[in-house]
């Protein structure tokens, strides 16, 4: 049992009178945790941490399995106390094992902390013995046993060594490690698979592992199809609400069979969920109530189909919905201690006093004493978990004082208006109040009473009512009084109100208020927008306030500003109110209440409600949609609907032309004379009816390939074609010459190919003819079978392409591409490039040209073409030589400017140098201001005069070039010609000096 603190209430109430004390009971700041130990650990101690908040500070004691631990009494080998916190040395399993609990007291009260469990963690070794081998045909399935040893903590991971250590084996479709029995699955056996198998578990919490002894897995050969049989399948699962669980799921058979998981009752799985390991593994994560349900995992093959299903049920540790906190009351009074959780099961409800079992539920008081008070826990515990909440109740008693809280000492009021005289003694138990005005005793009438606070309420008030008010309280310990002055005001009134006003969105609008009160008083004038009290200084664009008057002033006026305008006059004393409607005109409010009442499968019936017109009748309704495959929040698009057009009136209309099985939200927005008005808030998620599908897959075609191989490719459907769960596609072919198709049947939506074997499609020596197939693809769902897509004609190769490619031709585009010919690619750089890291591109038999994209500039390549088929590549061309362009340059040349004068002619001359140094040309356009003359390409060294026909302001412009482009344009302005033009007869030349090098 836990110990009883036994306090002295006398010097409890010696240090609590009616003001606040400073001392408080024992508050947890840390509490202890649970720890796993290990003897392999390092620390050779264990440390429990325990701190609590407390005037005057806390004293600690420790308990174990409700036995206290005498650290004080007697000294100890293993127990030490450092602060609040326990240190355990040298633990032993038997000696220290348990449930540990810390204990804070001090003279108001005694808390105990949560428990902790201190346990003694281990995972022993494998046995010895050696294990059996495991023998299987190829193309069966395989279970490996782990057989795990036993363990604390019981969570450990698995992994499994194949052949030595550390290579571990890495699960795939066809390979499976189970977390929850540590056993490997293999779905189909392949030859590869045969070696030794060792199971590998480690414990994370002690940080060690252990491995048994390896399994033989011995294959022998028979390919045989096998049916899908699922072998693993999760159990019942509960699952702790807000954390992760994981559903494991794994078949075998030949071959390989595909899961698909759902969610019974539901058409997907929950949003928090995701699939992994080739579709063994359903995490989900962040569990909520709506997560409980059935779950089903299928396992698909081409010979059978397998399920399972069972049920996750999701529960939740307590928490808090309502808590306890301090609290002081007066002796006698009543007292109800109440707290409430919220859990799954149902938390239990119990109680300590000073750390006493102290009843269970609800705690009522009928009279309080000073033995009720103390330290109170409410404890609320399921399967779960266990939380505690701590609250001191302190009982107290004492005579009336005013000390913290006198009555006002001078006391306004409003002429005809309501007056309250604030008593507001500190006292327990309650006192008895008497009110005096003078030496006159008041008693309750119809214009004067007195509250049961001790307040005085005085109705109607006039100049009589001045005076002197004393208010007197009084109980069993004492009495008190305390006295103010009232004196009466004048009323403050409305003089001149605000008026209902319209206005246009943009304009501006005044609205007056004005209003009389007493001389001896200062008035205020607040302003509020439908009783939101308006904020002149973070609304300043918009809201004005006249200076000296009560005006306010709306600038810019939009659609928002609209609603009633309250001014407020107040004084000290009293306020007073008037209101007006500002009427907004301009564009249409939003539609409200968007709702679905009705779901088909292409249509539903939406309805709504008007939203305000503002000042112009409303001409249309436009509704809009936005569906699961958005591509942003903002991507709506216009529906169709009926009737079409929808009018001002219209308060429905049904949404047509939408897609089955799709998650649709809708909203709606008004037209009237001045626009489109703001969309409504979106209505709620719905999904349409499910229906059969009516789009076949396309581009279906393929090709034959090796031993036997029919490959058939198509492009898929769309998601939003699917129109339904259970969504997929039936191939059938046949050879052009038989009559009967065969079928398989593929149900994974995203597939975009199947691959047929069959022996007797391989080609004979004596087969000297091309052999072709039809094949075609429909779709499926639920509901049922969509349409074929036309029939196509694939061709089985005898044998690869035996000639190759001639006439091959290329020339450069620029310095990263170049084009391509052949008649009916690979490519890499002679020199620096070798043959087998060659870049690739696949051209169609119906191309004979293709543009080769990403080369290097100024490099000597090396090009072949091959024809190529299903059954592989064909012999190469010969190789086609080519270099590609030289790089634009990436610097603008650069320019030296001088003056130089010769006899009457002044010479301007400018040297343009190439930065990058390598530039074949240098492109020099030559432009008066406004005119652009043709460019002019030069090489090496040059000195050019350009003959100006008549004065202005001249420009010129140098750029590099090579044959891949050009560079960056360098610009210089004539405008010391300018200058100098003006003082010439003749025409002067504008000379440039240009260099350029390797």
């Amino acid at each position: 049992a836990l110990f009883h603190l036994m306090c002295d209430w006398n010097i409890v109430i010696q240090f609590n009178p009616c003001y606040d004390a400073t001392g408080y009971g024992p508050i947890f700041e840390e509490e202890p945790l649970d720890i796993v130990y290990t003897k392999e650990s390092p620390d050779r101690h264990i440390s429990m941490n325990c701190r609590a908040r407390a005037n005057p500070a806390p004293t600690y004691r420790w308990r174990r399995d409700n036995w206290e631990i005498k650290l004080m009494e007697l000294p100890n080998e293993h127990y030490s106390l450092v602060g609040g916190n326990l240190i355990i040395n040298n633990p032993e399993e038997k000696k220290h094992a348990g449930i540990y609990v810390c204990v804070a007291k001090n003279m108001y009260g005694t808390v105990i902390s949560k428990e902790a469990k201190v346990k003694f963690g281990y995972l022993e070794e494998f046995p010895d013995e050696e294990r059996d081998p495991v023998t299987v045909k190829e193309g069966q399935g395989a279970v490996l046993l782990c057989v795990p040893p036993k363990r604390w903590p019981a969570e450990v991971t698995f992994r499994w060594i194949y052949n030595e250590f550390p290579v571990f084996l890495h699960p795939d479709k066809r390979r499976f490690v189970s977390q929850s029995t540590g056993n490997l699955y293999i779905s189909k056996v392949e030859a590869s698979d045969a070696g030794n198998y060792s199971c590998y578990v480690f414990n994370p919490q002690i940080g060690k592992g252990v491995y048994s002894k390896f399994i033989p897995l011995i294959s022998t050969e028979e390919k045989k199809r096998y049916k899908a049989d699922l072998v693993v399948k999760f159990p019942d699962t509960t699952a702790m609400l807000n954390y992760n669980v994981t559903l494991e799921c794994f078949a075998l058979g030949n071959p390989a069979p595909h899961i698909v998981w759902r969610k019974i009752g539901a058409t997907d799985l929950p949003a928090s969920a995701q699939v992994s390991m080739s579709g063994a593994l359903l995490h989900l994560y962040n569990v909520q109530y709506e997560d409980s349900a059935g779950y089903e995992c299928e396992a698909i093959n081409q010979k059978w189909q397998d399920w399972h299903q069972a049920w996750l049920y999701v529960e939740a540790a307590p928490e808090w919905a309502v808590t306890i906190n301090n609290t002081q009351k007066d002796i006698g009074s009543e007292h109800t201690m109440s707290c409430v959780a919220n859990g799954k099961p149902v938390p239990y409800i119990r109680w300590l006093k000073d750390g006493y079992s102290y009843g269970k539920g609800e705690l009522k008081f009928s009279s309080l004493t000073f033995e009720d008070s103390g330290m109170y826990q409410c404890i609320a515990e399921n399967y779960w978990g266990i939380i505690y909440a701590s609250a001191e109740l302190r009982v107290i008693a004492c005579a009336p004082t005013f000390e913290l809280n006198p009555v006002k000492k001078y006391l306004l009021g409003a002429n005809n208006g309501r007056v309250v005289i604030e008593c507001k003694p500190r006292a327990a138990p309650r006192p008895r109040f008497t009110w005096t005005k003078g030496k006159e005793v008041l008693f309750n009438n119809s214009r004067i009473s007195i509250m049961f606070d001790g307040s005085l309420e005085i109705l109607n008030a006039t100049r009589n009512d001045e005076g002197v008010y004393t208010c007197l309280a009084e109980n069993d310990r004492g009495k008190a009084n305390s006295t103010g002055t009232l004196t009466i005001t004048e009323a403050t009134q409305i003089t001149v109100a605000p008026e209902d006003t319209q206005v246009m969105v943009g304009e501006e609008v005044h609205l007056q208020c004005q209003a009389s009160f007493d001389p001896s008083l200062d008035i205020t004038f607040i302003w509020s927008l439908d009783f939101r009290v308006i904020n002149f200084y973070l609304e300043w664009k918009h809201y004005e306030r006249i200076m000296d008057s009560g005006e306010l002033k709306i600038m810019n006026v939009q659609l928002r500003h609209e609603g009633r305008y309250t001014c407020t006059a107040q004084t000290v004393v009293d306020n007073v109110t008037a209101s007006a409607d500002l009427k907004v005109k301009g564009l249409p409010a939003p539609p409200g209440g968007v709702r679905v009442e009705e779901i088909r499968d292409t249509s539903v019936k939406l309805v709504w409600n008007q939203g305000a017109d503002h000042g112009s009748p409303i001409l249309g309704y436009t509704i809009q949609t936005r569906d699961f495959y958005a591509l942003t929040e903002v991507d709506w698009k216009d529906a169709s609907t009926s009737p079409t057009p929808l009018g001002g009136r219209s308060v429905m209309a049904d949404v047509v032309d939408l897609y089955p099985w799709m998650e649709y939200e809708f909203r709606v927005y008004a037209t009237n004379g001045f626009g489109d008005g703001e969309a409504s808030i979106p209505s709620m998620k719905i999904k349409t009816w499910d229906a059969v599908p009516v789009v076949a897959p396309t581009n279906v075609g393929g090709y034959g390939g090796k031993d036997g191989e029919l490959v058939i490719t198509w492009t898929p459907v769309q998601p939003q074609y699917f129109y339904g769960k259970k969504f997929g596609y039936v191939v059938a072919f046949k050879p052009h010459d038989d009559v009967d198709w065969w079928y398989e049947t593929i149900s994974d939506p995203e597939t975009r190919r199947y691959v047929h074997r069959d022996a007797s499609f391989r080609v004979k020596s004596n087969d000297f003819q091309v052999r072709e197939f039809q094949v075609k693809v429909k779709t499926f769902n639920s509901k049922g079978d969509g349409p074929y897509s036309l029939s196509t004609t694939v061709y089985y190769p005898r044998d690869v392409p035996s000639e190759s490619p001639t006439d091959v031709y290329s020339r450069p585009v620029s310095s990263h591409e170049a084009l391509v010919w052949w008649i009916p690619v690979k490519y890499w750089r002679k020199y620096d490039d070798t043959e087998p890291g060659a870049n690739r591109i696949f051209v169609p038999a119906s191309m004979n040209q293709t543009r080769l994209e990403n080369m290097l500039p100024d490099s000597h390549y090396l090009i072949e073409v091959r024809a190529y088929n299903g059954a592989g590549v064909g012999p190469p061309s010969e190789h086609c030589e080519m270099f590609t362009k030289r790089a634009p340059p990436s610097v603008a040349p650069q320019m030296w400017r001088y003056i130089s004068y010769s006899g009457k002619k002044p010479l301007f001359s400018s040297l343009l140098l190439c930065s990058a140094l390598l530039c074949s040309a240098v492109q020099v356009m030559f432009r008066k201001t406004g005119y652009i003359t043709g460019p002019i390409y030069m090489t090496g060294w040059h000195f050019i005069d350009f003959p100006m026909p008549q004065v202005g302001d001249y420009e010129l412009e140098v750029r590099g070039r090579y044959e891949g482009g050009d560079g960056p344009i360098r610009k210089i302005r004539s405008n010391v010609c300018f200058c100098l033009i003006g003082m010439l007869e003749n025409p002067f030349h504008f000379s440039v000096m240009v260099l350029l090098g390797k």
